[in-house]
């Protein structure tokens, strides 16, 4: 039996829906205007919900396996290798943030005898909180990337990807290959809107004393939030400004395109 009053019960219907309505639903994966029964969402809802709620679960518990994630072609064509932080497990890396903020010995050592030094840009990948971010947006992103980068004469260091990564190895990074500007995609906290949510972090010449006001954020990057060629353009543009100020944080604002407004005729 539906308890709701008739206007409420008529709102909620999708069908029956004002149009305006439809359209806000339409922009956002928010769950706005999605009915009820009695106090409680309705069934399709709770599923939808539950659903969220699992995959964010293994977006984040999921432990970054290069070849399933990315897939074997990926990682050869990219000559992709494996490094992990201080952190010696899944839990241990969510208990302990710290240890995610720094490379282990061994890696370092990998680092060393993989990369060269000096580079323009240095992009890395890092599993964060979401394995499903990176399997689903670093393939699209990075060609983009490594393309436009190669259009603007920059020298590129060699790709490679950090298991249980924390945004603050961006200064060990620094301190070990030197390049002009870091960057660093990195799977972003799932919610119970997407699981594939994907950030890139950039820093220019990142150092141990550096803190988040020396960093720059491009989040969001997914099917319904900033795509991936969106992403690669203001990575880019980002990584020009750096270069050309010799700075990043707080002291560098990224800049948009003006808005171009339709003219309105009376």
């Amino acid at each position: 039996m539906n308890c709701l009053p008739p206007e409420d019960d008529k709102l909620a219907r999708p069908y029956d829906l004002p149009k305006i309505i439809e359209t806000v639903r339409a922009r956002t994966p928010a769950r706005l205007l999605a009915g009820r029964s009695g106090a409680a969402y309705r069934t399709n809802t709770q599923l939808e919900l539950r659903e969220a709620h699992a995959a964010a679960h293994d977006a984040v518990r999921t432990e970054l396996d290069l070849v399933a994630s990315l897939g074997a072609d990926f990682v050869r064509i990219w000559n992709l290798f494996e490094v992990s932080s201080q952190a010696a497990s899944k839990d241990q890396y969510l208990l302990r943030p710290d240890l995610g903020r720094q490379l282990n010995k061994t890696s370092r050592e990998e680092i060393s005898r993989h990369c060269t030094t000096g580079k323009d840009l240095q992009i890395v990948i890092g599993d964060g909180l979401s394995v499903t971010a990176i399997a689903k947006q670093v393939p699209q992103l990075l060609p983009l990337l490594s393309e436009g980068a190669s259009t603007r004469g920059w020298s590129i260091g060699q790709l490679f990807a950090i298991r249980h990564c924390r945004v603050g190895i961006l200064n060990d990074i620094g301190e070990l290959l030197k390049p002009q500007v870091s960057v660093l995609l990195i799977g972003e906290r799932p919610g119970l809107a997407t699981a594939e949510s994907l950030s890139a972090y950039m820093a220019y010449q990142p150092r141990a004393t550096h803190t988040d006001a020396d960093r720059n954020l491009i989040s969001n990057i997914h099917a319904r939030g900033v795509s991936t060629e969106q992403a690669a353009e203001r990575i880019l543009n980002l990584a020009a400004s750096m270069m050309k100020t010799k700075t990043s944080g707080y002291q560098l604002r990224e800049e948009f395109p003006p808005v171009i407004r339709p003219e309105i005729t009376r």
